[in-house]
């Protein structure tokens, strides 16, 4: 008797561009190519996922600069720290779920402590794979906030990443980045938009509400605001592509008057943006103000087709659109 195959779904693993939205293959490995050709001292990193990162571009381009250091994601921190100790610029790629359940001691007394310039590129960050809790990292940036020194990037899309990279490299101190891999979409650039490492950025006006968002969920913002204008709703996105250090100077002047204010985050609405946000407010003496999270549920999400998952837990352009007009008819006035 022949065993019964499960079979692998090519939506567990699917692209998070939306129909319709541009992608750029592997913007990662290809920006980290053009920066390595300006800097002899970056080297890369892989905990046997090079492939699966988009860090296998760098390895085909510098093979003499790359390092794979198989399953052994502690043993490839150590081994980054080191690096940076003498003088090199590493960027070390594995999933989210290993960087942090993982490897977090390493990073954060062989780096953040003695503060040197390691740039870890977390693949798989929060809802982007369908394969349960085991690969999500949904609260990958709450474990990572409370680290002193460490700089957290959460890329929207393709142009984000392309932009981060060289400024990744030149800034001190270690990093983490949420790593968007594959088919990237290409959003940003329809906008004014460009990449400050720590600054947010206004990507979008509106009159009628707010959103402060990150990651993929800008991407999801700013076409659930374009499917609100159709309707008479006008939404501003505000971008925080860094979220620590956290730029509470831009955010707050944004969300300081009546508007109604909504984040969304790709990440447990524990210990991410939605808090960041709120603490942010509360600090400036807003605490009286209403903030909605559109945020992944502080539970273990289910394993399935990711675009089923993305609408079944609201992370979807059209579940945004839904939640803003759900909010605004339920607000007097």
């Amino acid at each position: 008797m022949t065993a019964v195959q499960p079979r692998r779904s090519a939506a567990m693993i699917a692209s998070i561009a939306d129909p319709g939205v541009r992608t750029t293959r592997a913007p990662f490995g290809d920006a980290l190519v053009k920066a390595a050709e300006a800097d002899q001292r970056i080297v890369g990193l892989a905990a046997d996922l090079a492939k699966y990162t988009d860090m296998h571009v760098f390895a085909r381009a510098f093979p003499d600069r790359f390092f794979q250091m198989g399953m052994a994601e502690q043993v490839m921190m150590a081994a980054a720290a080191g690096m940076a100790e003498v003088g090199q610029i590493p960027f070390a790629a594995t999933y989210s779920v290993f960087a942090t359940r993982r490897a977090y001691d390493f990073l954060c007394l062989d780096m953040a402590e003695p503060g040197l310039n390691v740039n870890i590129v977390a693949a798989l960050p929060g809802l982007t794979t369908g394969y349960g809790p085991s690969h999500q990292a949904t609260e990958d940036v709450a474990i990572l906030r409370g680290m002193p020194g460490l700089t957290i990037v959460d890329p929207c899309d393709a142009v984000d990443i392309e932009q981060a990279v060289p400024q990744l490299a030149a800034a001190p101190g270690p990093s983490y980045t949420r790593l968007l891999r594959g088919a990237v979409p290409r959003i940003l650039d329809d906008y004014d938009y460009s990449f400050e490492l720590g600054k947010a950025k206004l990507v979008r006006p509106g009159d009628d509400a707010v959103f402060v968002s990150s990651g993929l969920m800008t991407m999801r913002g700013l076409l659930a605001a374009e499917r609100l204008a159709e309707q008479g709703i006008d939404v501003a996105v505000v971008h925080c592509a860094t979220l620590k250090p956290f730029d509470e100077d831009t955010v707050l002047a944004h969300v300081a008057d009546d508007r109604p204010v909504f984040t969304l985050e790709n990440h447990s609405v524990i210990g991410g943006l939605f808090e960041t946000v709120a603490a942010a407010l509360a600090r400036r003496g807003g605490s009286g103000k209403k903030i909605v999270p559109i945020a992944l549920p502080d539970e273990f999400l289910a394993a399935g087709a990711l675009p089923t998952l993305h609408d079944r837990y609201g992370l979807s352009a059209n579940r945004v659109a839904d939640r803003v007009r759900e909010e605004l008819s339920a607000t007097p006035g």
